[in-house]
């Protein structure tokens, strides 16, 4: 089925109006006041939870007996706590170690 020239035009500003609202609700809803304690929560723990979920997601198909023995899921982990020692950017640990892995993957 394909979509019109009219339709996709409809598809993509209502697509861009959501994502905008969504973007700038937060901001709207605490210019003026501290956000409650509940976002503070989840905004202080997500980027371990994120490294917690990429680290599950790295040992969740490791064949120890075939080539190449884990070794790519090894040094995503390694990476990821070596970067975030030194750095403290849960962005570059999570960048680097992820596009690491994912080329280990890919070569190995």
């Amino acid at each position: 089925m394909s979509l019109s020239i009219n339709r996709a035009i409809i598809a993509i500003f209502g697509s861009a109006a959501i994502i905008f609202i969504t973007r700038a609700l937060p901001f709207i809803l605490f210019s003026k006041k501290e956000p409650p304690k509940i976002i503070r929560f989840i905004e202080k723990y997500t980027p371990s939870l994120i490294i917690a979920v990429l680290i599950a997601y790295c040992f969740k198909d490791i064949a120890f007996s075939i080539f190449p023995y884990g070794i790519p899921f090894y040094v995503g982990v390694a990476l990821s706590v070596i970067l975030h020692l030194c750095f403290k950017n849960t962005l570059i640990t999570i960048f680097i170690s992820t596009m690491s892995y994912m080329i280990l993957m890919h070569i190995l």
